[in-house]
């Protein structure tokens, strides 16, 4: 799919997801891998942003290091999807939006500065269309870094399973804010952020490396819209694991090359008894479906029972809120 694409554009789609330069000019050094200019860099990643084949060039934050955060899930009447998915669209909290293939169409994830504060939000979402939302958080990562190469051959992409809390500074909640929002397209982006912090430039690039280190920052670089360069058929598998086989089941699965996400979240009793997701992102339904055979005949998921929903439609895809507005 990339090959539809300017080839200065393939490269920073698909060499940049990561590893982003820690540096005061790192688009000059982008440019310098590239063999062109800053100004053209710059001037491309722009033209992605602005046409959404890129989000941002910004961080990812690890869950529930720097607030808290959920995955939720709402069963709409068909004839209230647009209304009730702009009701929730337009909630600060909620960072991504998805119609997907089930009774419960509506998923979403959603971040706040506090657990009382992302409890407060999705009260709010209850309140304001009537209908229940599930609340389904995570308990346990196996692989939550969604970066994954575009070209060539699948491969497993895995998250590092340990992270020093200790390295969080509350200090450092405004600075990760503005990751997750992405850095200005600018020859000098962490100079902008300095001033927006009242840090000094040298101040933002050693916490960015610090929190990079401890792995609070999964990754720093180019956030790709998957759906918008040509990754339209993904599907969200949720698997109905026993609590003793979670661990080897995760494990195994976050392994297969084409599974992008892959964590154990909170069931609830009577309604949603699946504990262990995992997210295929493929360019066709078929080449989906073939991701989700190799995994279903892991032995480790041998008979169990699982759902593959397909997302439908996109509403909403932001960087998490990380701070109160003020604050940030």
């Amino acid at each position: 799919m990339l090959d539809r694409f300017d080839t200065l554009d393939q490269r920073l789609l698909d060499d940049f997801q990561r590893d982003f330069p820690l540096t005061p000019r790192p688009f000059a050094v982008l440019a310098e891998n590239l063999g062109t200019d800053e100004d053209t860099v710059l001037a491309h990643l722009s033209a992605m942003q602005a046409d959404g084949r890129i989000a941002r060039v910004g961080a990812t934050v690890r869950p529930n290091t720097a607030g808290a955060s959920t995955l939720a899930a709402m069963a709409i009447p068909e004839e209230r999807i647009e209304q009730v998915a702009a009701q929730v669209s337009r909630r600060p909290a909620v960072n991504h939006s998805y119609l997907r293939e089930h009774d419960w169409n509506l998923w979403f994830v959603a971040a706040a500065p506090s657990s009382d504060a992302l409890a407060e939000d999705l009260a709010r979402i209850e309140a304001d269309t009537g209908l229940p939302v599930l609340d389904l958080r995570l308990v346990r990562p196996f692989n939550i870094d969604l970066g994954f190469p575009l070209a060539g051959e699948r491969r497993c992409m895995t998250t590092r399973a340990e992270v020093d809390q200790g390295a969080l500074r509350e200090s450092d909640r405004p600075l990760l804010h503005l990751l997750s929002q992405g850095l200005p397209l600018d020859p000098r982006p962490y100079a902008q952020v300095a001033a927006i912090l009242g840090w000094s430039e040298g101040c933002v690039l050693t916490r960015i490396d610090a929190l990079l280190a401890a792995g609070i920052l999964t990754r720093l670089g180019v956030i790709v819209r998957h759906r918008a360069v040509g990754w339209t058929s993904n599907a969200m598998v949720v698997w109905e694991v026993p609590e003793d086989r979670m661990v080897a089941a995760g494990t195994a699965l976050a392994q297969v090359p084409g599974v992008t996400l892959c964590y154990q979240r909170r069931t609830v009793a009577g309604l949603w008894p699946y504990g262990l997701y995992s997210m295929i992102h493929a360019r066709s339904r078929g080449e989906a479906l073939e991701v989700l055979a190799r995994a279903a005949a892991l032995p480790e998921l041998a008979g169990v029972d699982h759902l593959p929903l397909f997302s439908l439609r996109c509403f909403k895809q932001t960087g998490a809120r990380l701070a109160e507005e003020k604050a940030a």
